[in-house]
């Protein structure tokens, strides 16, 4: 069996990644509360690709997104419809109702206009403050997205790069921010990521489970793991080669992800972002 071929998974189970993907040796350190970052910590961001930071967020602060989230999910505004549903429920997804749904969502976006909890912790003030230490400029928010890994079937996020995704000016510095609503584990999925890989630029994205990084680049590399608590956050780079494993726990793994860019940064045409990471694009194979 190719390392791009799925092994035969257990019925109502995601097929099963090489576990040599996400060889981790190494738990990632992180500060306490945004108001704790030091220019250290930003310099090192700017080394290592990544910050994490503990405690970002209040009990009540996750406890009101959380009630958010859940809000859209249960179809609680009916205005809202922006859901990546698994393949397995989109007939019957019109049918779905209580935990059902959320074991059918895989991701939402786009969802700060419709739920004023969740716009207040993309645009929490102290996490505004960081961003900008960061990127350098005043942050711009361009993309919302809750990340979903239901227990038992919660399907991986291949190693990819953000900005793989994103038809911006090569060059642009991005930063993610995923806060964990649920306790985020190496058994649930937690992220993982190449720490410094940032510096060694573009990497070519194929479509095999996911537009994502060939697996034969990453098997066996050594890579860092992000556990967090609720309410702690991981800041990272637009480059920084990152995954998340499949989650076959009985813990479920929610988690917010929003991307800022500088103000002022006009998306651009596809041909340059295809050039630098479309593999199949330059003729390459994986």
């Amino acid at each position: 069996m190719s390392l791009t071929e799925a092994p035969e998974s257990p019925k109502g189970r995601p097929a099963l990644h090489p576990p040599e993907l996400y060889a981790c040796d190494k738990i990632a350190e992180g500060v306490e509360g945004l108001a704790a970052v030091t220019e250290e910590d930003v310099a090192r961001y700017q080394e290592q690709g990544y910050l994490v930071v503990h405690s970002a967020f209040t009990e009540a602060e996750v406890s009101a997104a959380m009630q958010g989230l859940l809000h859209l999910i249960s179809g609680g505004n009916p205005e809202f419809d922006r859901f990546d549903i698994e393949e397995m429920a989109k007939d019957r997804w019109p049918t779905l109702v209580g935990e059902e749904r959320q074991y059918a969502t895989r991701k939402i976006m786009d969802f700060t206009p419709f739920d004023s909890r969740l716009l207040a912790m993309a645009e929490h003030p102290q996490l505004r403050a960081v961003l900008e230490r960061l990127i350098g400029a005043t942050p711009e928010r361009f993309q919302d997205m809750a990340l979903i890994k239901p227990p038992q079937i919660g399907r991986e996020k291949p190693w990819h790069q953000d900005l793989a995704y994103f038809d911006l000016p090569l060059g642009t510095r991005v930063v993610g921010v995923w806060i964990a609503l649920d306790e985020a584990t190496i058994e649930n999925g937690c992220m993982h990521v190449l720490e410094g890989g940032h510096r060694e630029g573009p990497r070519f994205h194929f479509q095999i489970r996911d537009w994502q990084i060939c697996d034969t680049e990453m098997l066996g590399r050594k890579c860092v793991a992000v556990p967090l608590k609720p309410g702690g956050c991981l800041f990272f780079d637009g480059l920084l080669p990152h995954g998340t494993p499949h989650n076959l726990s009985p813990h479920r793994r929610r988690a917010l992800q929003f991307h800022y860019r500088p103000a002022g940064v006009e998306a651009n045409a596809s041909e340059e972002r295809k050039t630098a990471f479309g593999g199949e694009g330059n003729g390459v194979s994986c």
